[in-house]
């Protein structure tokens, strides 16, 4: 999958909008207030900067050793970078945005959480 086609999957996520904080070449999928996808590129392939479990990130890297990278730029714990270079399945790759959306989402406090959970679809 390319960024165009996840950055449209990640908005099809309820009260999912995208920006450019950082330029104009760095979409960034956010859920209320916070971030939870930032698409750029590193080591020569387009990437994904997601949301993680912080007790599950090394394993993941370890499945994807190469592809999966502790989160350029931001905190290793909490973030992975991936590398679309094909060696994820795309349906892994849905998942991985699916789970970064409900950690932040999860994070949100109450009344904003609650605000993005009862917003109509149109």
């Amino acid at each position: 999958m390319n960024h165009s086609q996840l950055i449209e999957y990640g908005l099809s996520l309820k009260g999912a909008r995208l920006q450019y904080p950082f330029h104009p070449d760095t979409p960034v999928l956010y859920v209320g207030s916070k971030m939870f996808a930032l698409f750029g590129s590193n080591f020569g392939y387009p990437s994904m900067t997601l949301k993680t479990n912080p007790e599950e990130a090394w394993i993941v890297r370890e499945q994807y050793a190469g592809t999966v990278l502790p989160g350029y730029h931001m905190n290793k714990r909490h973030w992975n970078t991936v590398l679309l270079n094909g060696k994820i399945t795309d349906r892994v790759l849905l998942e991985m945005i699916d789970e970064s959306y409900g950690l932040v989402l999860r994070k949100l406090t109450v009344r904003e959480r609650e605000a993005v959970l009862n917003l109509k679809r149109c």
